[in-house]
């Protein structure tokens, strides 16, 4: 009986012995990070439902100058499952942030994830542009 008892204290209390208290991180965001944060899902989002004209429409004239219209085309067809997923993103410079992403492309390698990175500007007042594809 004593032995239940032990065995019943030691797995009520194991959580409590052996759990780790998470802080809760304060992240301190600056007023341009939202904005930056909102087009790079919007693009992704373009880019996961194969929206080829509002994904191009983000890039800036350098982005788009650096592919080609083909190139384009089989980065905006990622195919009937594609996801995405969006990590923290960093400032890089006064209106740059760069997001680190996560592709799931079903139409070239649906078992390999493709991890990269968005560069997002500030084209203009209130207006924000993809400056480097994943």
């Amino acid at each position: 009986m004593r032995i239940r008892i032990l065995l019943l204290f030691f797995c009520l209390s194991s959580p409590l012995l052996f759990g780790r208290v998470q802080k809760s991180a304060s992240v301190r965001v600056d007023g341009l990070y939202r904005p930056a944060l909102a087009t790079a899902n919007r693009f992704l989002h373009a880019w996961q439902t194969q929206d080829h004209e509002t994904g191009i429409m983000m890039l800036t004239d350098a982005a788009r100058q650096s592919v080609s219209l083909d190139q384009l085309q089989s980065f905006f067809s990622p195919g009937a499952d594609a996801a995405f997923e969006i990590r923290r993103g960093r400032r890089l410079k006064d209106a740059e942030y760069a997001f680190r992403v996560v592709l799931f492309d079903s139409s070239n390698s649906p078992t390999r994830p493709q991890f990269c990175t968005i560069v997002v500007v500030r084209a203009g007042q209130g207006e924000w542009a993809v400056d480097k594809l994943p």
